[in-house]
């Protein structure tokens, strides 16, 4: 009788499965952390800022922030298009202002951004 040679397919290495598994959890927090900055772009300023002050520079290098806020923050205004009435505290703050008694009057506008 002769001896046949049976080939037994070889285990996977450990390390290279325990690599795909890590790999894999280390996505779904970076998804996580992606999706609550997202949240966060998405909230007032003032819930905006407490969740940046607590983040550690290193971690504006995870997601792309630019990109994020720049979608986040974009609004639905189009050209030509009537701007939401607000109302605004005067600057030596006797009194309030509301863009809406402006309209029909004259020209009006709006600057936003920071000139520091």
């Amino acid at each position: 009788m002769s001896e046949t040679a049976i080939a037994v397919p070889a285990k996977p290495k450990v390390w290279r499965r325990h690599l795909v598994q890590s790999g894999a959890v280390l996505f779904v927090i970076w998804i996580c952390f992606v999706t609550y900055i997202g949240w966060a772009m998405r909230q007032p300023p003032e819930v905006f800022g407490s969740v940046m002050k607590r983040m550690p520079m290193p971690a504006y290098f995870l997601f792309p922030f630019e990109t994020m806020w720049s979608s986040a923050r974009k609004g639905s205004l189009q050209v030509n298009s009537v701007a939401p009435d607000f109302d605004l505290e005067t600057y030596d703050k006797s009194g309030h202002v509301q863009l809406s008694s402006f309209r029909g009057k004259q020209p009006v506008v709006l600057v936003f951004g920071s000139y520091t």
